[in-house]
């Protein structure tokens, strides 16, 4: 990128990445996620601005993350907490701005009321309950069950109970909840990257400060938040004497999103080969207890293992669904009765290729617990049914912490960078008048980081310097 021509220090790329923040709240204000009753056309006047503004937000965030990952390599790299004040800052603006990239935010909270009325949510989709959160809902999911397990639910419930409804107080929860989930993530890098024998800056530029968890995690509010938060604090509990809360803590991740269960093998490998029979009973045990603890007490039944085969978007972009649609569409032309078969038999082909990939990750690689486990579930959000660009977080954020191979990890930083551009602020499908404002608002930030490149090249060394 031309911003990397700047001479940069620790403050210019903190005020960077904070104007980036500050313009994708404002612009988030007519183009975001917004409540039905508060939706602009995107091509309106404002919608129009607010898509322009929420881009060029999004390039400078990423440009000010960029310049950063040069500073944490220079001769004096940034300390642990420097670096967690970077992440409060950039995203200070977030905490109050509307949800950002998706309306799945909604469908928790509906999730949340569900069952604080005893509505069996994996039975039944938002629709069920009615009323103003279920018109929230994208139409796509208001008659689908829910996929998530009886800890998030057990979460949100709660917050709905405390909110009593009311939509602008529940997604500020929402939001405070994902930002605690950042936050035990943030807390954990460092510490495994140290065990993995990488950098902890870098696991936490890289995992952390990330542009797909400003824009996915805190600004989208998404439950992976929660998820990762909890996996990456109980991997740490599990390298020492506390593997047992370690065990508990990956087994509630799984009860929020399912595969988090992965962890679960990385908690036994931690441990090592000797008495390993032992251990693996031990963490089997633990996450059994664990999980009928959970499910009791949240009160929500075991519906949540049925749930996991919950439909995914007909026009969702995975390898495996796209190959379907695209076999189906063949077969369907030439006349076949076997058109129907296509997505669901290229997405069981999809999850025996997962296994077999992740079986020969632990099994021949073996590049350590928390790479094969960050390689894993890299394997699963890809080659499963649905994929979005927040789902590439839960591999990226464990080989954030034990990647030691510099080009690994900038293949990571150009692969996050492009998907911090894939989804609009709505959350809804892009059509080209919407691509072409987003365009422009992400070329307006690239003119004006390459005016700033220009001013600073202008500017006399010693000025520079002083």
């Amino acid at each position: 990128m031309l911003a990397i021509a700047f001479p940069v220090d620790l403050r210019r790329c903190q005020a960077l990445g904070l104007a980036g923040s500050a313009f994708l709240a404002l612009g988030g204000e007519t183009a975001g996620a917004l409540p039905v009753q508060d939706l602009l056309s995107p091509t309106s006047g404002r919608g129009a601005l607010g898509l322009v503004g929420v881009y060029f937000g999004v390039v400078l965030l990423i440009a000010a993350w960029a310049l950063l990952g040069k500073v944490i390599r220079g001769p004096e790299p940034p300390t642990s907490r420097s670096l967690l004040l970077v992440l409060a800052v950039w995203a200070a603006p977030l905490l109050l701005a509307p949800p950002l990239f998706s309306r799945d935010v909604y469908s928790y909270l509906a999730q949340g009321a569900m069952v604080d009325a005893h509505i069996d949510v994996y039975m039944h989709g938002p629709a069920r309950l009615g009323g103003p959160l279920a018109d929230e809902v994208a139409p796509m999911w208001r008659h689908t069950a829910t996929p998530y397990g009886p800890v998030f639910l057990a979460v949100a419930s709660g917050l709905s109970g405390l909110t009593e409804g009311r939509i602008p107080a529940g997604l500020i929860g929402m939001r405070v909840i994902a930002l605690l989930g950042v936050a035990l993530m943030a807390v954990a890098l460092p510490r495994l990257a140290r065990h993995s024998g990488a950098d902890p800056a870098v696991a936490l530029w890289l995992g952390a400060l990330n542009p797909l968890v400003l824009l996915h995690l805190v600004a989208g509010a998404h439950n992976d938040a929660m998820m990762l938060g909890l996996l990456g604090v109980g991997l740490v509990m599990a390298r020492g004497r506390w593997y047992l809360l370690g065990a508990v803590l990956v087994t509630l991740a799984a009860l929020v999103k399912a595969p988090a269960a992965l962890g679960l093998l990385a908690v036994v490998v931690m441990r090592g080969r000797s008495h390993w029979v032992r251990t693996t009973a031990m963490t089997a045990a633990v996450a059994s207890a664990t999980t009928v603890v959970a499910t009791a007490l949240a009160g929500t039944g075991y519906g949540w293992i049925a749930a996991l085969r919950t439909p995914v978007s007909p026009d969702n972009w995975s390898p495996t669904s796209v190959l379907g649609r695209v076999t189906g569409n063949v077969l369907h032309e030439l006349g076949s009765d076997l058109a129907p078969l296509a997505l669901p038999a290229w997405r069981t082909a999809g999850l025996l290729v997962t296994l077999a990939v992740v079986l020969f990750i632990w099994l021949r690689l073996r590049p350590g617990p928390v790479y094969a486990l960050g390689l894993s579930l890299a394997v699963v959000a890809v080659l499963g049914p649905a994929i979005r660009p927040w789902y590439a977080l839960w591999g990226l954020f464990l080989i954030a912490a034990a990647a030691r191979d510099a080009s690994v990890q900038r293949r990571i930083a150009a692969a996050s960078g492009v998907l911090a551009l894939a989804v609009l602020p709505s959350g809804y499908p892009a059509d080209s008048e919407q691509i072409a404002l987003a365009v422009c608002g992400g070329v307006l930030a690239v003119v004006v980081l390459w005016q700033a490149h220009q001013a600073a090249q202008a500017t006399p060394v010693l000025e520079r310097t002083a």
